[in-house]
């Protein structure tokens, strides 16, 4: 098995002979308009998104068998996505208004995640999250994660937007996964405080799994992302568990 990030929730994961492209926001440099009223007051908070390049070739990115879109907000699914990617290629989506929604961008081939769902002999299973907490969630809207399983690898916890609570808990609690990957950038607005996973949710997730190996992404490249790469490997440093949280840039890749 091998995880590459690629930029903000955009990854490659190759699992069992074949590779999934997870969210992918495919644009340039600056291609988009800032998020709306982020809460970061540094630099980026009215810069265009996304923040920084691609960094590797388009075509490496979308030589893959499938891809997993978690949600369809735009720093995870994009216009360049959608022009980009063959319009053939399998597609798995939360629901079935997602579902929709790809297809009318011309997409044939649109499968949702259900029990029981396999990609060959790859088992795909959604999991749960929240995309904030309190009132914010009624504007986030809904949001999954995926878990991958297969005789011969470790099994994956792709967690997608969500923050830290008891569906996160108990998705650990019952796939127990050996790899988890979490969208990590604190990302806030001015109002509605966390809508992904901050330090502290990084850490409960490393006590509620101990022995995985957890991957942050999500980070640095969209403006309204407030949690640093730099902050995270110095919370982790601090909390002993460096060994266990990685937090890698843009094109670094893990194999397990």
């Amino acid at each position: 098995m091998n995880i590459q990030q690629i930029r903000n929730a955009t990854t490659v994961v190759e699992y069992a002979g074949k590779k999934f492209l997870i969210d992918p926001m495919l644009a340039e440099k600056g291609a988009y308009p800032p998020m709306p009223n982020p809460a970061s007051q540094a630099p980026q908070g009215d810069q265009n998104f996304p923040l920084e390049n691609l960094p590797t070739s388009i075509n490496n990115i979308v030589n893959v068998d499938a891809v997993i879109v978690t949600h369809t907000h735009p720093d995870h699914w994009d216009k360049a996505a959608k022009e980009i990617l063959p319009k053939e290629i399998k597609i798995f989506v939360q629901n079935e208004e997602d579902a929709t929604k790809i297809r009318n961008a011309g997409f044939h081939n649109v499968e949702v995640i259900l029990k029981g769902t396999a990609f060959e002999s790859i088992q795909l299973i959604k999991t749960k999250g929240e995309h904030g907490r309190g009132e914010i969630l009624k504007l986030a809207g809904e949001v999954c994660g995926v878990v991958f399983k297969h005789p011969t690898e470790k099994t994956v916890y792709i967690a997608g937007d969500t923050v830290w609570y008891e569906g996160v808990q108990e998705e650990i609690d019952t796939h127990k996964p050996d790899v988890i990957v979490v969208n990590a950038g604190d990302n806030q607005f001015i109002q509605g405080g966390s809508l992904v996973m901050g330090k502290e949710d990084v850490f409960e997730v490393y006590k509620a799994a101990p022995n995985a190996k957890i991957i942050a992404v999500h980070m640095e490249a969209v403006n309204h992302w407030t949690l640093s790469r730099k902050e995270l490997k110095s919370f982790a440093k601090e909390k002993g568990i460096s060994l266990n949280v990685l937090v890698p840039d843009d094109g670094e890749s893990y194999t397990f």
